[in-house]
């Protein structure tokens, strides 16, 4: 019956994957691994009943269907035209299932790994999570040949990976000739023994899918052959196999149990899936439509755009800006020798309690794709960057004695290949910001961390690598991540006083902070008055149900995540030679001009004026950086200042407001700002620019 089966699906494959199978055929080496990616949407399809049987029962179909890709070989290679001269056969093919836009996508064999249960045992399974940790690739037996010294029968037998890889012989010689052989004598086979790459991940559920009160559960996942070295710590993957049981190991005075396990079948990294999102053409006429409509206006438009962040806070123009600056970010510089300049913007706003920090991190984080969130008391450098945990499991090491090994109190001849030695081998495990690579890392209460271990992410924020020696493990990861952090001043918030001295954060840190903000809550009774009635009417709505006209135009959050990719995506920003000219004066004015704030003023500075004004072209959809995006970065930094050089009136970030003519408003302050550049231009340092 398994050989009609092995047709059939061969005859599918042959049908719909003919062109895979004979690239397999022409690849060089015959001794890799090769995968054969089937859509299960396309097997249900074309064969109801073969598609449900692998479904139900996936630890017997999947090897049939493996010798189904290899009798698929063999019939392309008798066919005379079907491949070329340099064909060779392949044994090592296997089948890889995706389920993506099948019926197996249902919370019934797609759940969550907090909702896997026995039921779910035997069945094709799909899990999704976050690796939080990364074994390293060993080396495990698959199959051993055995040959009965009575009747000289050969037979193969498997370990049993549920059993620590123990081999289990039969208790009498498995020959099917017409008189039967009840030999119960066996002799190893000599160089019989086939090996296969083998790596175990853990997996860990996302925190965003996450009910209250819910801790996130993890699952060991087994990946095998072609599958191993797929994935690295803090990718997110969907994973699809079959779900088994390990007993724990057998230690002295320790209940022995049983922990599930998941054997991998096909790996599918969702990172590239999140970062590459195809904007539908729909979405993108819009966005075009929409600075159609602002094209004589586009700050007025920019300003709708800034509108949609955080709107259950009134006014912050500054801190709504800067919070779209930073997730956007600049363009990555590459250098002739390979040195990077990183693009992301890092953003820390100091302010005083009640002014919406944490408000705020919450929103970046629903606006960026990857995000972790933390707090500094509960974060440990360990925590932050990377830990070395000691493996619980044992290291599967092979033993030549082990045909010596059989448990004599029971007449069955039971022989462990592979014996474990509790090594207690040392793993990494990614910590919050290897997790957050390629997106965001919120750290709230930035001030409760301790000295040593704010330390650790200098170099996380500015190289974007964290280098381990831990535990003889000695590596680079990467921390391509924005960082937003939120801290509360120490004490009173001092003007006369350095921004160091009033938040406690050494001068090498905050110099790599692009934007940092200062929310004071000066006493203001006209502010209070609006903020108070903004408060008040949304109470009012909530409890009525209705909803302001003046909101319905607000962009809603997946219309600005998907506004956030494309241009992060879609544009490279140029800077044009008056943009260049403009920063470059105001960087040596706030040179000559900075006592106090010497640690805001280094080359960091250029560096970040350069990306905030490429981040304000992309917030503009352009393509080029001008003069209005230059001055706008200035601006931004400008608010960051505790004494401003140029700007007097920019006042405090926490009262800035949106104005009803933003475009007149910025014409007044351009004007200000070159006026006062100007004076710059007369050093001859300034000509060579």
């Amino acid at each position: 019956m398994a050989s009609d089966r092995t047709r059939a699906f061969a005859e599918f494959l042959i049908r719909h994957h003919s062109s895979h199978i004979r690239s397999i055929l022409l690849s060089e080496d015959p001794l890799l691994h090769y995968p054969l990616h089937i859509d299960f949407a396309e097997l249900t399809e074309d064969d109801p009943k073969l598609a449900h049987l692998l479904f139900s029962n996936p630890a017997e179909f999947l090897p049939i269907f493996d010798d189904a890709c290899r009798l698929s070989q063999r019939v392309i290679l008798g066919d005379s035209k079907g491949c070329g001269a340099n064909s060779c056969f392949k044994q090592f093919v296997h089948v890889r299932i995706n389920i993506s836009g099948s019926p197996l996508e249902c919370p019934e064999t797609f759940p969550s790994i907090g909702r896997v249960r026995v039921k779910h045992r035997g069945i094709l399974l799909t899990l999704k999570g976050t690796v939080i940790r990364s074994g390293p690739v060993k080396m495990i037996e698959g199959e051993r040949e055995y040959e009965c010294r009575r009747c000289k029968h050969r037979f193969k037998v498997y370990p049993e990976l549920e059993a620590r890889n123990a081999i289990r012989l039969p208790s009498v010689c498995p020959s099917q000739r017409s008189k039967s052989c009840e030999g119960t004598n066996f002799q190893f086979v000599e160089e019989s023994i086939v090996c296969h790459d083998y790596q175990e991940i853990k997996i860990q559920e996302s925190a965003q899918v996450l009910g209250v009160g819910s801790i996130p559960r993890s699952i060991p996942i087994v990946l095998m052959d072609d599958l191993v070295d797929l994935v690295k710590a803090g990718d997110d993957v969907i994973v699809t196999g079959i779900l088994t049981a390990k007993w724990s190991s057998d230690l002295r005075d320790v209940r022995c149990d049983l922990e599930p396990i998941l054997i991998a079948n096909y790996v599918r990294r969702t990172n590239e899936l999140k970062a590459d999102i195809d904007t539908p053409d729909d979405v993108i006429e819009k966005f075009k439509q929409f600075w159609t409509e602002y094209k004589d206006a586009p700050l007025r438009g920019r300003n709708a755009i800034l509108q949609g962040i955080c709107p259950q806070v009134f006014g912050l123009f500054t801190v709504k800006l800067a919070v779209a600056l930073s997730l956007i970010g600049g363009v990555q510089h590459v250098d002739a020798s390979g040195t990077k300049v990183r693009g992301e913007s890092h953003l820390l706003l100091v302010g005083d309690p009640g002014t919406g920090k944490s408000q705020f991190l919450k929103f970046a984080a629903k606006l960026s794709n990857r995000s972790v969130i933390t707090t500094g008391l509960g974060s440990t450098s360990a925590g932050l960057t990377v830990t070395a945990v000691k493996d619980g499991d044992p290291m599967p090491v092979s033993r030549d004695s082990s045909l010596n090994l059989q448990f004599q109190l029971r007449p069955v001849a039971y022989i462990i290949s592979i014996v474990a030695i509790f090594a207690g081998e040392w793993m990494l495990e990614a910590g919050a910001l290897v997790l957050a690579d390629g997106g965001l890392c919120c750290i709230d209460e930035f001030d409760s961390m301790r000295e040593h271990d704010r330390a650790t992410i200098h170099e996380a924020m500015e190289q974007q690598t964290i280098s381990i020696a831990k535990a003889g493990l000695v590596t680079t990861l990467s921390t391509r991540t924005t960082v937003f952090g939120a801290t509360n001043p120490k004490g009173q918030y001092d003007p006369s006083q350095s921004l160091s001295v009033n938040t406690t954060l050494s001068g090498p840190l905050l110099s790599r902070f692009d934007i940092v903000l200062v929310l004071l809550d000066t006493k203001n009774p006209e502010w209070d008055a609006i903020v108070s009635s903004h408060i008040l009417a949304e109470q009012g709505e909530a409890e009525t149900g209705k909803k302001n006209d003046d909101k319905s135009s607000v962009w809603s959050v997946p219309m600005l995540r998907r506004y956030i990719h494309y241009v992060k995506r879609q544009f490279k920003p140029i800077l044009t030679r008056e943009a260049e000219r403009v920063i470059s004066s105001y960087y040596q004015l706030q040179r000559r001009s900075a006592m106090e704030n010497a640690s805001r003023t280094t080359v960091r500075m250029l560096e970040s004026l350069i990306r905030l004004a490429q981040a304000h072209a992309r917030l503009m959809f352009r393509n080029e950086v001008n003069q209005l995006d230059a001055v706008a970065a200035i601006l931004c930094i400008e608010s960051s200042m505790t004494t401003s050089a140029i700007v007097d009136s920019v006042g405090n970030a926490l009262h800035s407001n949106f104005t009803e003519s933003p475009d007149h408003e910025y014409a007044k302050q351009e004007k200000l700002i070159l006026e006062k550049l100007r004076s710059v231009d007369e050093f001859p340092d300034m000509h060579g620019m």
